[in-house]
């Protein structure tokens, strides 16, 4: 595997890992951590014939953390640019959390370098509710409390922001390495990144979308609506794969993750899918 730093634009740079050959897919990670979270996904893509990037946003994992702009347009175009870096002329792009929103705006933006999509614990369209997104809790209702607990006690507020989203708690060993990714980012790009995820509205997206698209989310998801991940469903006719966990299906429940994750790639086609994990096998219910 390499780790290149890619200038997306002057001054700044975004790192990428690299690991494999053939089509490729382009993992992007979510709010406050970074390409760590996908490191047996970076693995069993390139074991399974894809050439794998897997970007750290601005401002988090190894990447820089300018002062100034962390808007989804901006980081859209830091993918592209990776993309662009990497002389991709088309990929999958998969996205989780902030990330899937990320990667629905390159679509929008960038629609000739997305071949489809895959949106992990995310519906792309926003992270609250909006005008025109009628699911989830308000901003106003979250934003602040959120700022104020980065200023005044950020160990805290990063452990519980990192762990409270598991479906069951998780241990302590997990628990502390996604606190120790998590600070990574400085309280200035975790906050500009959080009113990201919170006042983005890009339900306007789906209306000019016309590629494949996979939703694989968790049913016991405390940080998405799943009504609202079933709306975008009904909206754009996507897959949409339940898995009993979570926010982190990568981490909660990864070889069923990695099974719906490989279905999305090679763009097997199943409009609704809820996968569970028996004493020995896998049921797929449609």
């Amino acid at each position: 595997m390499s780790s290149t730093m890619v200038e997306v634009e002057p001054g700044v740079r975004v790192k990428v890992l690299e690991l494999g050959a053939g089509d490729p897919v382009l993992l992007i990670h979510g709010w406050s951590l970074s390409s760590a979270v996908w490191d047996r996904q970076i693995r069993v893509l390139a074991e399974a014939g894809h050439r794998v990037l897997a970007m750290d946003l601005r401002g988090h994992g190894g990447s820089d953390a300018p002062w100034g702009r962390y808007d989804i347009d901006r980081l859209a175009d830091d993918g592209a640019a990776v993309l662009d870096a990497f002389h991709v002329r088309s990929a999958t792009v998969v996205g989780w959390s902030l990330g899937g929103m990320t990667a629905l705006r390159m679509a929008h933006r960038y629609p000739n370098l997305v071949d489809r999509l895959v949106l992990v614990a995310s519906n792309g369209v926003a992270g609250a509710r909006q005008p025109d997104y009628q699911f989830g809790v308000p901003a106003d209702a979250v934003e602040g409390g959120m700022h104020a607990a980065e200023h005044s006690g950020r160990l805290d507020y990063r452990r519980r922001a990192v762990g409270d989203p598991f479906g069951t708690p998780p241990d302590a060993q997990t628990l502390d390495w996604l606190q120790r990714i998590s600070l990574q980012t400085p309280s200035w790009a975790a906050n500009a990144c959080m009113t990201t995820l919170l006042r983005t509205s890009q339900a306007f997206v789906l209306d000019d979308l016309d590629i494949p698209v996979t939703q694989i989310i968790g049913t016991s998801d405390p940080a998405l609506s799943v009504r609202g991940a079933y709306w975008v469903q009904e909206r754009i006719g996507s897959t949409l794969v339940e898995l009993d966990c979570g926010h982190y299906p990568m981490l909660e429940q990864p070889d069923l993750f990695d099974e719906a994750l490989f279905r999305a790639v090679t763009l097997v086609k199943e409009p609704h899918v809820r996968l569970a994990e028996g004493p020995s096998s896998h049921s797929v219910q449609t």
